[in-house]
């Protein structure tokens, strides 16, 4: 269901209309290490200001998802690109994620970047697990007990990356 679905590129002086999306998905406690109570000036700042830029994807005036995308690493390591990915609950299971995941790699191929890299997916999160996989990503490493999961407890964080 990605019909007149919209992506683009916004600043930080539209990042508002983000920030309900951002609150819900940080408040579980279950995908994201942002704090759950976390500012809307930090996110901002962190979702916008360069080098992060900030996707939206969009259904008329509906904000169903967003990512952002970066360099992993400044310096020597700014050749591989990071991206994360949120979907408005309203809308999970419609293809958002995968057409954000697809447009995010076109996005990072034209600013030159040579693969791609999360480095932080929680491994209890099966259903992006599998996305990213299908997406090409692979885990290439698990960090034992790195995230504090809201229900689980420590949980283990996957590396995932993919030439691009």
């Amino acid at each position: 269901m990605t019909e007149n679905l919209a992506l683009r590129e916004i600043g930080a002086d539209e990042f508002v209309r983000v920030w309900p999306l951002v609150q819900q998905v940080i408040a579980g406690g279950d995908t994201y290490s942002y704090s759950p109570d976390m500012r809307f000036e930090e996110a901002r700042d962190a979702w916008t200001l360069p080098p992060s830029r900030c996707f939206v994807a969009e259904r008329g005036d509906d904000v169903l998802g967003a990512y952002l995308l970066k360099p992993n690493q400044p310096g020597l390591g700014n050749h591989v690109a990071n991206a994360g990915y949120m979907v408005a609950p309203h809308a999970r299971g419609q293809g958002i994620a995968g057409t954000m995941c697809e447009h995010s790699m076109g996005q990072a191929r034209c600013a030159g970047f040579t693969a791609m890299q999360f480095n932080f997916v929680v491994s209890s999160n099966t259903t992006a697990v599998r996305l990213w996989q299908r997406h090409g990503f692979q885990i290439v490493g698990q960090v034992p007990g790195a995230f504090r999961h809201a229900v689980h407890g420590h949980t283990d964080v996957y590396v995932m990356h993919r030439e691009l």
